[in-house]
Parts: C-alpha cells; sequence; structure tokens
C-alpha cells in the first residue's frame, strides 16, 4: 500500500513539473487531461478521490483510537506492536493527504492553463477587429463617431481582459510556488519514511527479544 502511495505520489509531482515548463510534453498533458474531464472521466476521478479520502478518514481514526487507548492506560506500558501500527497509519495518512492535495494541484494548474490561453486568443481577436475599425474608417462623420465608440469599448474591454491575464498569471505563478513547496515537503516525507522503517525494525527487533526472553522464562520455569 504504501509503495502505491509513493507510486502515485511520485507520478503526480512528475505531471506538476511538466505542466510548469512549456514543452510538447505539456501540450499532450493538456489534450490527455482535456479527454479525462469529458464524459465519464469526472465520475471515475471523483470516485478513486472519494476512496482515497475515506481510507484517509479510516486511518486518521485508527491513529486516534491508539493515542486513546495509551491516554486510557496511563502507567501501563506501551505496547510495540501498537507503536509500529501508529507509525504505519501516521504514514499512510500522509501520503494519502499529500496525493488528494496534488491531484488538486494538477486539476487547478490544468484550469489556470486553459483560461490564459481562452483570455489570449481572445485578445488577438479583439486587437485584429480594433485594427480593422482603425483602417476601415469611413468618410461619413456619424459613421467616423461610432467607430471611435466601438473602439473606445474594446479598449476598455481589453483593458479588462489584460487586468484578467495578469491575475491569472500570479495564480500561476502561486501554483508553481505551491508546486516547489510541495517537492521539498516530499523531500521531508522520504526522510520521515526512512526514520519509521529503521524506528519499525526497532520495534521488531524489541518484540523479538521479548517473546525470547518470555520463551527462556517459561523453559527455566518447567524445568
Amino acid at each position: 500500500m504504501q509503495q502505491l502511495l509513493f507510486t502515485v505520489m511520485f507520478s503526480e509531482m512528475a505531471l506538476i513539473m511538466v505542466l510548469l515548463f512549456k514543452t510538447p510534453l505539456r501540450k499532450l498533458l493538456i489534450m490527455s487531461l482535456d479527454r479525462v474531464k469529458r464524459g465519464r472521466g469526472p465520475v471515475v476521478v471523483k470516485t478513486v478521490a472519494g476512496t482515497v479520502l475515506v481510507m484517509l478518514i479510516s486511518s486518521v481514526y485508527n491513529i486516534m483510537m491508539i493515542q486513546k487507548r495509551w491516554i486510557d492506560d496511563e502507567g501501563a506500558v506501551v505496547n510495540p506492536t501498537d507503536q509500529v501500527l501508529l507509525a504505519n497509519h501516521l504514514l499512510e495518512a500522509t501520503l494519502m493527504g499529500a496525493s488528494l492535495f496534488l491531484a488538486f494541484m494538477i486539476d487547478r494548474l490544468h484550469h489556470y492553463i486553459r483560461e490564459l490561453r481562452i483570455r489570449r486568443k481572445t485578445m488577438e481577436a479583439i486587437k485584429n477587429q480594433s485594427r480593422g475599425f482603425e483602417d476601415g474608417k469611413a468618410a461619413s462623420s456619424e459613421e467616423i463617431k461610432a467607430l471611435e465608440d466601438q473602439m473606445t469599448t474594446l479598449k476598455l474591454k481589453l483593458k479588462d481582459l489584460e487586468s484578467e491575464l495578469e491575475t491569472k498569471s500570479k495564480e500561476a505563478n502561486a501554483a508553481e510556488t505551491n508546486a516547489v513547496a510541495l517537492r521539498k515537503q516530499s523531500e521531508g516525507f522520504l526522510f520521515e519514511y526512512d526514520r519509521l522503517l529503521e524506528e519499525n525494525q526497532n520495534l521488531r527487533n524489541q518484540l523479538q527479544s521479548l517473546d525470547w526472553r518470555l520463551s527462556h522464562s517459561g523453559s527455566k520455569k518447567d524445568s
């Protein structure tokens, strides 16, 4: 389960890196995401996300139950098996939460990139239309006045679109900053995973030592 979650998380990080840089791969990825968001794709994605969310809630619940059991049994020796289970549930909950967050980041980046492309095409169409109005001015004063009014309206709309484009660019930059932060966080997850593996092995060694002592003491009593 943990290996699968690590694979999913690293795959999502790779997709985010592809979306951040303008390469031929980004165009192919955007086309693939467009196809995924059509038909039954969103239903499948939401079903998978809901399943992961339920598993995340289950892991958090198990963590809370183990901690509650420790609090209720004050003064008692902490069960090494509970410590191993707590470490595993904590790691799985962290990985599932990171995977869901990265999936959300991919969806938002894809949305912002599409919005920026649409805004650029609209701005180019408005600029071309404005040039056409400037080149095709009629001699009549009424026609000239009407064209000037239309140009004023188009310029105002162009300013609004430029403002929207700047806002979307800032949001895309913020998303890129979040992606870099997530990459650093994933490195922390790997370090935490190594530490948990070492702690898990130590706990297993302690359990084996306790079992050996119990069996050794039992054999002495029998003799």
